[in-house]
């Protein structure tokens, strides 16, 4: 990977509607820990990355009593309304210390279930690519799409044999990361993801096959799933 450092950061100013809870959802806790806590020490524990962004809500007050806040590898800033916000005050954050060719590897912090081997897959396979790109899982289930009716109902089966979830981190270059998420901002295209800023630029990323357990807690199901998940690792 040339001299290429890897950069993580793992926007954290959402507020987790769906949850239904008192807090955000990186701060509700599993096994007496804050899932931001697991999903951040998972990742930085793999020696990987030289430095970590944090983007926080400005009303945030979970997060001087995480063990994070305690972590000289850490650093924060604001964060914004939208992901793709937040993502960008990280990256203008990190301005001073990043080169504009190093990687840069964004992960929701509502995944803590991201294994180690797959984000040295990643890393490997994306080392030389000029793009980057994401981790990703094959969709496995039928996929039907609805009628926009009262009760939904059936209106097609989906051909799901070139659909993947996508799923992270994600891997771009700094420079080109920050270029694609201004574009897109400006031009009001909807980022969902990194990847899908820098499709709108024209760079088409790698779907990189990860572990499909890598799930995003968003509903309270989740919870017990992603315990369930962690205590097998």
């Amino acid at each position: 990977m040339s001299d290429s450092k890897l950069w993580l950061i793992v926007p954290a100013a959402g507020i987790g509607q769906r949850m239904r809870a008192e807090c955000p959802k990186q701060y509700l806790r599993i096994n007496n820990r804050f899932i931001l806590d697991i999903t951040l020490s998972r990742l930085l524990d793999t020696g990987r990355f030289t430095g970590c962004m944090v983007p926080l809500n400005a009303s945030d007050h979970w997060w001087p009593e995480s063990d994070a806040n305690n972590d000289n590898r850490i650093q924060t800033c604001s964060g914004g309304a939208e992901r793709a916000d937040s993502v960008l005050s990280a990256l203008h954050a990190l301005k001073e210390q990043v080169a504009a060719d190093d990687w840069v590897l964004v992960h929701d912090a509502a995944r803590p279930c991201v294994h180690p081997a797959d984000l040295a897959n990643l890393v490997s396979t994306l080392a030389e690519h000029p793009v980057g790109g994401l981790l990703a899982a094959p969709v496995a289930d039928t996929l039907k799409r609805a009628d926009s009716g009262g009760l939904p109902e059936v209106a097609e089966t989906v051909d799901r044999n070139q659909l993947w979830r996508a799923l992270t981190p994600q891997m771009f270059r700094y420079s080109m990361l920050v270029s694609a998420l201004e574009t897109a901002l400006q031009e009001s295209q909807p980022v969902t993801d990194e990847s899908s800023a820098m499709e709108f630029s024209g760079n088409m990323p790698v779907l990189v096959e990860g572990r499909p357990d890598n799930i995003k807690i968003t509903v309270p199901a989740d919870l017990d799933l992603a315990g369930f998940i962690l205590s097998r690792f």
